[in-house]
């Protein structure tokens, strides 16, 4: 998957991997890429639901150990 940005938002809890992620899309271009890695488990639900109510696509979530993995592109 082509990525055009990476953000580590590893050791952040609620509701700062959105608050970062809403940050970094706002500087990206429609279609573009967002991979975000946190270790928040409620992010599964919270970016989830944040792509969808904000009209970003979620591409793909893996889990790796206790990080998990999103891909989102910028509508």
């Amino acid at each position: 998957m082509n990525v055009d940005k990476v953000l580590d938002a590893t050791g952040l809890v609620c509701p700062m991997p959105i608050v970062k992620t809403k940050q970094e899309m706002k500087g990206m271009e429609a279609g573009q890429v967002l991979e975000i890695h946190t270790t928040d488990p409620g992010a599964k639900s919270d970016l989830t639901a944040w792509a969808k109510s904000t009209g970003n696509e979620l591409l793909e979530l893996q889990e790796d150990g206790d990080v998990l993995k999103f891909w989102i592109k910028k509508g």
